[in-house]
């Protein structure tokens, strides 16, 4: 493999740069997107309680907010939702305060996905890109005289370059869709533990 990679020129190191670039994303996102971080069922379960507490008691249980708060990104918009109600404001107040701490949160799902999805579309590029000069430079370095045997040898190592290029780009865009999805039903579900937090709160 390293003699290849060699053989294929400059070309090739852009795109092991951009292939580590691709995997750290799809690992760190990956990790990122779980439900357990993002939008655990514990999470809304724990706030109504506290809200039931709050609305009892008229007063916040702080030590018990904070901790629902550091526990994943549904338990920050929820504490916003908590902090509302216990300063006694109507449910659109309530929902704007959700809403702006939902904001930040909402673009951290989609956190590098872009880079994602454009290393899709160069890495085939920039293979056929590392192709063409490879040509380039076997044809120019064949002169006059042609030896057959080393032209399909020169050739099959700058075809490297884009075999390379395609081996990269199709695990990012199935990667990119997969984690895209990821992102959708997490929002999703923000969005739907939002609406149950303020129906159980203010639908009397």
């Amino acid at each position: 493999m390293l003699t290849i990679i060699f053989a294929t020129g400059w070309p090739i190191w852009p795109l092991l740069l951009i292939s580590i670039i691709g995997l750290a994303i799809l690992l760190e996102r990956t990790w990122f997107l779980q439900k357990s971080r993002i939008s655990p069922k514990i999470a809304l379960e724990q706030a109504l309680t506290l809200a039931i507490r709050v609305n009892d008691q008229h007063r916040s249980n702080s030590v018990q907010i904070t901790e629902l708060g550091a526990k994943s990104i549904l338990g920050k918009i929820l504490v916003a939702g908590l902090n509302s109600i216990s300063l006694g404001q109507d449910q659109l107040k309530c929902l704007d305060a959700m809403r702006e701490v939902a904001g930040p949160c909402i673009k951290e799902l989609n956190k590098y996905l872009n880079a994602l999805a454009t290393i899709a579309t160069l890495a085939p590029l920039m293979g056929l890109f590392g192709t063409v000069l490879g040509m380039i430079e076997i044809f120019a370095s064949q002169g006059g005289t042609s030896n057959p045997t080393q032209l399909a040898q020169g050739i099959s190592m700058a075809l490297y370059n884009t075999a390379f290029g395609l081996l990269i780009a199709i695990p990012a865009i199935a990667g990119w869709r997969f984690l895209r999805g990821m992102a959708n039903n997490r929002q999703d579900e923000l969005n739907e533990a939002t609406r149950l937090f303020i129906k159980a709160n203010f639908d009397n």
